[in-house]
């Protein structure tokens, strides 16, 4: 079994900071296998909160894969938005904008979805799907196949269709080719898990997706902050949401489901 500690929607900029210690040594007591970081790491990516963030990572066990948001491209400075996006990002954070992280169990693949063109929206494109293949057709039969990225490839209830990453459905039929089991991302301050068969019907198959709410910010759309645990296994994942409870001062574990796989398709299991 392998644990992964799902966090999204930093901030940096725009954090509680009485929240960073009891989140950061929470996650070190999780000891999980590895720390995903689905984007948004600044509020407005600007150099100093990119050092803010870069300085709370390192306080955190790895491997960490870390792929960048929306809120990660410069908004107001037209020309770094257009001529290096990343820039800062990848100066402070990490270079590597495809992350990868596989072991014996697990194969964890980090696609970026932040674009310039657009203030909130994300996409992919052919280029990064087709590396995608790649890498995750050379995992084996045994690996619990996982994808990260900010922007959300479905969505709970209630949300926007134009919440949903650009190409989608193009997205998802390379996922189904490849045998992708779990989905992480952020963006929407929202926590939810489900699968991908309401909202795509491919013949047997169904992705396990996993919404993490912000971990740190202080824009929490009503939801208190929040993040996910997932332990897998090779047929099972258990997802557990530990939200910040004011009372207390810390994040407690407030809810878990529990998806169990059949063929290429996750479905919630009434129990472990």
């Amino acid at each position: 079994m392998r644990t992964i500690v799902h966090l999204s929607d930093l901030h940096f900029g725009r954090v509680d900071q009485a929240l960073l210690r009891p989140l950061q040594e929470l996650v070190t007591r999780l000891a999980p296998d590895v720390v995903v970081v689905s984007g948004d790491l600044t509020q407005r990516a600007k150099t100093e909160e990119f050092k803010a963030a870069r300085a709370w990572l390192d306080t955190l066990p790895g491997p960490q894969i870390v792929v960048p948001g929306n809120h990660d491209i410069p908004l107001y400075n037209v020309a770094s938005r257009f001529l290096t996006p990343l820039r800062k990002y990848t100066r402070y954070v990490t270079l590597d904008l495809a992350p990868e992280y596989v072991d014996d169990e697990i194969a964890v693949l980090g696609i970026n979805t932040a674009r310039s063109l657009t203030f909130k929206d994300g996409r992919v494109n052919q280029e990064q799907l087709a590396q995608m293949r790649r890498r995750m057709q050379a995992a084996g039969p045994q690996h619990t196949r996982i994808i990260v990225t900010h922007h959300p490839f479905d969505l709970p209830q209630n949300f926007d269709q134009h919440d949903l990453v650009d190409r989608a459905p193009m997205a998802m039929q390379a996922f189904a080719e490849c045998g992708v089991d779990v989905l992480l991302a952020g963006h929407l301050h929202a926590s939810h898990a489900g699968n991908s068969a309401g909202r795509y019907k491919i013949a047997g198959y169904a992705a396990l997706v996993v919404q993490a709410g912000t971990a740190t910010s202080t824009r929490g759309r009503g939801e208190s902050n929040s993040f996910n645990v997932l332990r897998i296994a090779p047929d099972d994942v258990q997802v557990e949401r530990y939200s910040w409870v004011e009372g207390t001062g810390s994040f407690e574990p407030v809810h878990t489901e529990y998806f169990r796989r059949s063929g290429d398709v996750w479905a919630l299991a009434a129990e472990a």
